[in-house]
């Protein structure tokens, strides 16, 4: 008999949501629009709801910051969003009355984790993974284990110097102009240059100075959690010329100081692309579901 799990991929303009089998076969899905907490959550739990099957848990991979401490009075919250309307929002709590164990991480840990599974990351115990759009976040696994602590990882506000011809450019986030996501993210590239990054040529300066920002992040993770690759998705990463540049960058930044023979050898399969393309979150989702055994636990 096959598994058959519930995935959200839980985002801050539309939840992805998906019926899947342990095989990542996809039986069923929906997008739905995150509009309120109300409306949203109850929409996605009567997608689930109306299934004609039976599910065997659940998986969310949403956006944040959101609260992991399964001691916490507020385990399973979306806590102090951005987002507005969605602060102290009880995710978890929308989807109890299905009676299934759920499984809850942020979208950067469930694509990881999705990575990890069926792409990229497969056979890797230490890994990073961003996505670099709408906003910045990162997580992935360090010796096995998904990157959790006092929260969660928040890497796309890791704070940045700023490159001395950009030093006129105030960062689009609200809690710390300065940080990665500030830069770097879609939004800072719409205002620093005045058009969306699709529309930006290939031989714009935006990418150098882009891929500069992007580069220096990736440096402090290789310096903090040596991690044996580094994955990035997200919209902004879709431009081709990128991958090449942070490659390029990230060497010149290291200067020679850490001596590994992927650094030098490999560094095309050291960054690289998500193997499930736009699908690391949702099948991540299903892949913690699969791997859940009690709803009042994480499932790592």
């Amino acid at each position: 008999m096959k598994h058959v799990v519930g995935a959200i991929e839980a985002g801050g303009t539309k939840f992805n949501c998906a019926v899947v089998t342990e095989q990542r076969e996809v039986l069923a899905e929906a997008r739905i629009a995150t509009t309120t907490p109300e409306q949203t959550l109850r929409e996605a739990r009567a997608f689930f709801e109306s299934s004609f099957h039976a599910l065997s848990a659940l998986g969310i991979s949403c956006f944040g910051p959101i609260d992991l401490d399964i001691s916490s009075p507020t385990y399973g919250y979306i806590t102090e969003t951005p987002k507005s309307g969605w602060r102290n929002t009880d995710v978890i709590g929308a989807f109890k009355q299905m009676d299934i164990p759920v499984a809850f991480d942020t979208d950067v840990n469930g694509a990881a984790f999705g990575e990890h599974k069926f792409g990229a990351a497969q056979d890797l115990h230490t890994f990073a993974y961003y996505t670099i759009g709408t906003g910045i976040g990162g997580g992935g696994m360090f010796a096995g284990q998904l990157l959790h602590g006092l929260t969660h990882p928040e890497m796309g506000h890791v704070f940045l110097p700023q490159r001395d011809d950009d030093r006129s450019f105030e960062g689009i986030c609200p809690y710390h102009a300065g940080c990665l996501e500030g830069l770097a993210s879609g939004p800072a590239l719409q205002k620093r240059w005045g058009t969306t990054a699709e529309n930006l040529p290939e031989d714009h300066p935006a990418w150098d100075l882009e891929a500069h920002y992007i580069a220096l992040a990736l440096v402090n993770t290789i310096c903090t959690i040596s991690p044996q690759r580094i994955i990035l998705g997200g919209g902004v990463m879709s431009q081709g010329v990128l991958f090449p540049l942070v490659r390029q960058k990230v060497l010149s930044l290291l200067n020679g100081y850490i001596h590994h023979p992927t650094l030098v050898q490999e560094m095309n399969s050291f960054i690289v692309p998500p193997a499930l393309e736009n699908r690391s979150a949702i099948f991540g989702a299903a892949a913690m579901a699969l791997t859940s055994t009690d709803c009042d636990k994480r499932f790592l």
